[in-house]
């Protein structure tokens, strides 16, 4: 490729939105099939610059990407009519006080669980199954043993997880966007026109995408673990919680390494991420593609700050 750029993107509901250096953009079919832009200005680029150094700048971009990201799908659902069919089963009962109580306390609540359930799964679950396998052996004080038995874990999770949802209709149409998204970019590190023609010509497998940082979020993960010699569950959870800054760093750096360099390295720490996208990522129709380019022209700086 001519070019490698910093600019990223999200698959959203019936849309995408790319975020640049200066400016993000959003772009959604709506109930009448037309493309509706919205932009704003890139949240963090204003940021001291302790906050951009390497290895410390991982964690707030992950913050920005989960926020923004977040606020994003939310309006896609808004303006592809998701909420306006939701509304529509609900308009025939009228809502009574308890009701909506409940969905104020339904966000906070939901938000609580998810967090709950992301610990059980990805930190405490883990550590018990090698506490019951491993208890008593021989290999239970190998530390390396069982860094690697918890890692491989999360990632089988994290894979099933992910295949579970593909089976969903909805999100199906969702990874046709995030494909679209990947065309896209692809398209334009390649300096062609941005054309459904050119676009559809392009892989939809990106080496920086953000299904490839989670799993290189968790493959690190493994190699700090083997650092952490603790054996007593609560406070080794604690630890674990407390290097997540460190192992979000290393893996938004080599993130960064893999999008603008190609060589055996980089190819190496790809492939499993490369190899998930093929079930986050699905080959989009030309109508997907025609959104992801609309939002793409959006945030293109005239002066070529983009570069990596």
């Amino acid at each position: 490729m001519a070019k490698k750029t910093s600019i990223g993107g999200q698959a959203l509901i019936e849309g995408i939105m790319m975020r640049g250096p200066e400016i993000s953009a959003m772009a959604v079919r709506d109930t009448s099939g037309e493309i509706v832009l919205e932009e704003c200005e890139t949240k963090g680029k204003d940021r001291p610059k302790v906050c951009k150094l390497p290895f410390v700048r991982g964690i707030f971009n992950m913050y920005d990407s989960l926020t923004f990201g977040y606020k994003c799908l939310m309006r896609s659902a808004e303006l592809s009519g998701l909420e306006d069919e939701e509304n529509e089963k609900k308009k025939d009962k009228e809502p009574s006080q308890w009701d909506k109580l409940f969905e104020k306390l339904l966000m906070p609540i939901a938000t609580v669980l998810a967090v709950v359930l992301a610990l059980g799964l990805f930190i405490y679950l883990p550590m018990q199954l090698w506490k019951w396998i491993a208890g008593g052996s021989a290999i239970e004080g190998n530390y390396y043993a069982r860094a690697c038995f918890e890692g491989v874990l999360r990632i089988v999770v994290f894979v099933a997880y992910v295949w579970l949802t593909s089976l969903m209709k909805d999100i199906r149409r969702t990874y046709m966007y995030h494909g679209a998204e990947h065309k896209t970019i692809f398209c334009y590190e390649a300096e062609l026109p941005l054309t459904v023609e050119n676009v559809r010509k392009q892989s939809r497998f990106h080496p920086r995408c953000g299904t490839s940082f989670l799993i290189l979020v968790l493959i690190v993960g493994i190699v700090i673990s083997m650092f952490i010699r603790i054996d007593f569950l609560p406070l080794r959870m604690a630890v674990k919680l407390l290097t997540l800054p460190i192992v979000v760093g290393v893996g938004y750096e080599l993130i960064k390494l893999a999008g603008r360099t190609d060589n055996l390295f980089t190819r190496i720490i790809s492939a499993p991420g490369m190899a998930l996208q093929r079930i986050t990522t699905r080959e989009p129709d030309d109508s997907m593609i025609e959104v992801a380019i609309a939002a793409m022209q959006k945030v293109i700086p005239e002066d070529g700050s983009d570069r990596w």
